[in-house]
Protein backbone atom coordinates (compact mmCIF):
# COMPACT_ATOMS: atom_id res chain seq x y z
CA UNK A 1 0.00 0.00 0.00
CA UNK A 2 3.07 1.78 0.30
CA UNK A 3 3.61 4.06 -2.92
CA UNK A 4 7.08 6.48 -2.91
CA UNK A 5 4.59 8.96 -5.06
CA UNK A 6 2.18 10.18 -2.27
CA UNK A 7 3.44 12.43 0.17
CA UNK A 8 3.19 10.48 3.64
CA UNK A 9 2.50 7.80 1.92
CA UNK A 10 4.25 5.69 5.06
CA UNK A 11 1.78 6.85 7.65
CA UNK A 12 -0.89 7.15 5.50
CA UNK A 13 -0.50 3.41 5.09
CA UNK A 14 -0.44 3.20 8.57
CA UNK A 15 -3.53 5.28 9.47
CA UNK A 16 -5.46 3.02 6.57
CA UNK A 17 -4.42 -0.28 8.40
CA UNK A 18 -5.46 0.70 11.10
CA UNK A 19 -8.98 1.58 10.44
CA UNK A 20 -8.99 -1.77 7.92
CA UNK A 21 -8.41 -3.22 11.62
CA UNK A 22 -11.24 -1.34 12.84
CA UNK A 23 -13.32 -1.94 10.10
CA UNK A 24 -12.50 -6.14 9.98
CA UNK A 25 -13.72 -5.96 14.02
CA UNK A 26 -16.51 -3.72 13.72
CA UNK A 27 -17.72 -4.28 10.20
CA UNK A 28 -20.49 -1.35 9.17
CA UNK A 29 -23.68 -0.03 11.01
CA UNK A 30 -22.04 1.76 14.04
CA UNK A 31 -22.17 5.38 14.68
CA UNK A 32 -19.18 7.70 13.81
CA UNK A 33 -18.56 8.33 16.86
CA UNK A 34 -17.79 4.32 17.70
CA UNK A 35 -15.54 4.19 14.77
CA UNK A 36 -13.27 7.39 16.18
CA UNK A 37 -13.04 5.43 19.41
CA UNK A 38 -12.09 2.98 18.34
CA UNK A 39 -9.40 3.82 15.77
CA UNK A 40 -8.39 6.20 18.00
CA UNK A 41 -7.45 3.09 20.07
CA UNK A 42 -5.88 1.06 17.33
CA UNK A 43 -3.95 4.32 16.44
CA UNK A 44 -2.40 4.04 20.12
CA UNK A 45 -1.33 0.91 19.73
CA UNK A 46 0.28 1.37 16.20
CA UNK A 47 2.18 4.36 18.45
CA UNK A 48 0.93 7.11 15.91
CA UNK A 49 0.53 10.52 17.24
CA UNK A 50 -2.68 12.19 16.84
CA UNK A 51 -4.98 14.52 18.30
CA UNK A 52 -8.32 13.98 18.10
CA UNK A 53 -11.38 16.34 17.45
CA UNK A 54 -8.68 18.56 17.20
CA UNK A 55 -9.76 22.33 16.61
CA UNK A 56 -8.51 24.25 13.40
CA UNK A 57 -8.77 27.44 12.41
CA UNK A 58 -10.50 28.52 9.51
CA UNK A 59 -9.16 31.27 7.45
CA UNK A 60 -10.71 33.68 4.73
CA UNK A 61 -8.21 36.39 3.23
CA UNK A 62 -5.92 36.22 6.82
CA UNK A 63 -8.92 36.41 8.46
CA UNK A 64 -9.83 33.91 10.91
CA UNK A 65 -13.51 33.31 10.05
CA UNK A 66 -13.99 30.14 12.86
CA UNK A 67 -12.85 27.20 13.60
CA UNK A 68 -14.08 23.41 12.76
CA UNK A 69 -13.02 20.08 14.34
CA UNK A 70 -10.78 17.57 12.15
CA UNK A 71 -11.78 14.80 13.25
CA UNK A 72 -8.24 13.62 13.65
CA UNK A 73 -4.91 15.78 13.07
CA UNK A 74 -1.96 13.20 12.52
CA UNK A 75 1.74 13.71 13.38
CA UNK A 76 0.21 17.51 12.53
CA UNK A 77 0.93 17.09 8.91
CA UNK A 78 -2.67 14.65 7.57
CA UNK A 79 -6.09 15.35 8.56
CA UNK A 80 -7.99 12.19 8.85
CA UNK A 81 -12.14 12.12 8.42
CA UNK A 82 -14.28 9.81 9.03
CA UNK A 83 -17.87 8.71 7.19
CA UNK A 84 -20.24 6.27 8.48
CA UNK A 85 -22.21 6.36 5.54
CA UNK A 86 -23.68 3.75 3.05
CA UNK A 87 -21.70 5.37 0.20
CA UNK A 88 -19.26 8.69 -0.42
CA UNK A 89 -20.30 11.06 -2.51
CA UNK A 90 -19.14 13.94 -4.20
CA UNK A 91 -19.91 16.51 -1.55
CA UNK A 92 -18.13 14.41 0.55
CA UNK A 93 -15.09 14.85 -0.90
CA UNK A 94 -15.06 18.11 -1.33
CA UNK A 95 -16.03 18.72 2.25
CA UNK A 96 -12.61 17.24 3.21
CA UNK A 97 -10.96 18.94 0.31
CA UNK A 98 -12.27 22.12 1.44
CA UNK A 99 -10.83 21.01 4.97
CA UNK A 100 -7.61 20.69 3.60
CA UNK A 101 -7.36 23.76 1.92
CA UNK A 102 -8.47 25.85 5.17
CA UNK A 103 -6.52 24.12 7.45
CA UNK A 104 -3.71 24.44 5.07
CA UNK A 105 -2.27 21.05 5.34
CA UNK A 106 -0.80 19.31 2.33
CA UNK A 107 -2.65 15.52 2.74
CA UNK A 108 -5.77 14.04 4.01
CA UNK A 109 -7.58 10.74 4.04
CA UNK A 110 -11.52 10.55 4.12
CA UNK A 111 -12.23 6.64 5.05
CA UNK A 112 -15.93 5.53 5.13
CA UNK A 113 -16.68 2.68 7.64
CA UNK A 114 -20.51 2.57 6.44
CA UNK A 115 -19.98 0.62 3.45
CA UNK A 116 -19.65 -3.18 3.18
CA UNK A 117 -16.52 -2.55 2.42
CA UNK A 118 -14.39 0.08 4.08
CA UNK A 119 -13.57 2.67 1.49
CA UNK A 120 -10.82 5.51 1.89
CA UNK A 121 -9.60 8.30 -0.37
CA UNK A 122 -5.92 9.26 -0.49
CA UNK A 123 -6.46 13.67 -0.57
CA UNK A 124 -3.95 16.40 -1.40
CA UNK A 125 -4.39 19.51 -1.41
CA UNK A 126 -3.59 21.47 -5.10
CA UNK A 127 -3.61 25.00 -3.34
CA UNK A 128 -1.18 23.65 -0.37
CA UNK A 129 0.80 26.98 0.61
CA UNK A 130 4.16 25.14 1.62
CA UNK A 131 5.73 27.09 4.78
CA UNK A 132 9.49 28.35 4.28
CA UNK A 133 11.37 25.22 5.63
CA UNK A 134 15.00 26.74 5.03
CA UNK A 135 14.61 26.81 1.57
CA UNK A 136 16.23 29.92 -0.16
CA UNK A 137 13.89 29.84 -2.42
CA UNK A 138 10.99 30.80 -0.54
CA UNK A 139 10.58 34.19 1.01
Amino acid sequence: MIKEQYKYSELTSKIIGCAINVHKALGNGFQEVIYQRALEIEMNDNCITFSREHEMPVYYKNSQIGTRRVDFLVEDVVSVELKAIIKLEDVHFAQAINYLEAYDLEVGLLINFGSKSMEFKRLLNSKFKQKNQGNPKIK
